[in-house]
């Protein structure tokens, strides 16, 4: 049991910090990729493609915020494909003539949503992005620069969150995992490729992008994993900036998290190449290391260690009463920041291990799903803090 509980304790940090430490201390002795990214002579064509579900309250100032982008407006097309909505978003998208406007009544999924709207353009670049996210001014152009390096397949951009000093649990929570996770990103990037890329703000070579099963959950990720497979890199541009509000609440973080859990799940039974170490090694470390620790070994060594721990603690093993304590004190910080909830106040360090644990939740209930079959691959749009 002594052993078991080692185990399960170095799956738990390996997961969430050993992998980090590891991936710094290798780039730091010289393990990189020499990055080749510069402005071209000339800007190529490119698509930036916006999804859209029932955005009508946000869709005016996406719609501004695109037009106001740095890059050749003869080389940009700006394609926005509402499918699906049943509010005003179309008739909006209609009232600008720059704009490509895309809309079938049907509500068939983003993957497919994307996969038409890839059929309407023959831009060299594909860019997605959210339609509740704000781009920087030389987003594009920061991405597009990277396209120089034959080796790059795909360059996804940073999500940054919106915060205000009235946020709750979901705002500090996931404002600072975002930024851990962008750390990570970029190390990912430095050392060898990123490994799965948040849809806020992605993109790749039209040759290059392959139209998904419907049923797809996770477009974003499986898209980019599938640029990894076909032997190409994805390199991360900390430069490209997509800003939004957190998630309203706990509550609704919690079902995107546990969708995109079911998701992940889905997804490694899905990638095949990427999950054998004889197909390319430092993707299959990579991609284990932090995708698929994330999905199965890290959040289920999480839970497991309280019983192991406390059944350690009862039979009186020498040098446990600080684990059992110290495990104690780590859920009692989580039951203090579940009572702070969504409450303003300074005291916010009970925040960061109550997220923790809704992350780690969300991750065993999203198996669930995936195991019962029954996590819609149509987006729902969470409720954002404003």
């Amino acid at each position: 049991m002594i052993i078991l509980f080692w185990i399960l304790l170095f799956f738990v940090f390996y997961a969430y910090l050993g992998y980090a430490l590891l991936l710094g201390g290798l780039i730091k002795l010289g393990f990189r990729q020499k990055e080749l990214a510069s402005d071209p002579s000339e800007w190529t064509t490119v698509a930036l493609i916006v999804p859209c579900f029932n955005e009508g309250d946000f869709i005016h100032q996406k719609i501004k915020n695109s037009l106001e982008l740095d890059y050749p407006k003869n080389q940009l097309e700006l394609i926005f494909i509402s499918d699906g909505s049943s509010d005003q978003t179309p008739e909006i998208i209609k009232q600008y003539p720059e704009l490509i406007a895309m809309h079938e009544d049907a509500r068939r999924g983003k993957a497919a949503a994307m996969n038409r709207s890839v059929g309407a353009t023959n831009a060299e670049i594909l860019i997605f992005c959210d339609a509740n996210t704000d781009l920087n001014t030389l987003a594009i152009k920061n991405i597009v620069r990277h396209y120089q390096n034959e080796k790059v397949g795909a360059v996804a951009g940073m999500k940054t969150i919106k915060q205000n000093d009235a946020e709750g649990a979901s705002g500090a929570g996931e404002g600072i995992y975002w930024k851990y996770e962008s750390t990570l990103k970029k190390w990912d990037s430095a050392f060898y490729t990123v490994v799965g890329a948040a849809g806020e703000l992605m993109s790749y070579r039209r040759n290059l992008y392959e139209p998904l099963p419907e049923d797809t959950i996770l477009d974003d990720f499986m898209q980019s994993m599938a640029v990894c497979e076909k032997g190409y890199r994805v390199v991360y541009e900390p430069e490209a900036k997509a800003a939004e509000w957190a998630s309203a609440n706990v509550e609704e973080e919690l079902k995107r998290k546990i969708r995109i859990a079911a998701g992940g799940w889905q997804s490694v039974f899905r990638l095949k190449k990427a999950g054998n170490p004889f197909f390319d090694f430092r993707l299959w470390f990579q991609y284990m290391s932090h995708r698929v620790m994330r999905w199965s070994l890290g959040p289920i060594s999480f839970f497991l260690l309280v019983p192991v721990t406390t059944y350690l603690y009862l039979i009186k093993t020498p040098g446990f009463d600080f684990f059992f304590w110290a495990m104690i004190v780590v859920y009692a910080m989580i039951l203090v920041g579940r009572i702070l909830n969504d409450r303003k106040t300074p005291i916010k360090i009970f925040w960061v291990p109550y997220y923790f644990f809704v992350m780690n939740y969300a991750v065993i209930m999203g198996f669930g799903r995936f195991i019962r079959g029954n996590q819609s691959s149509l987006w729902e749009r969470a409720k954002r803090a404003s």
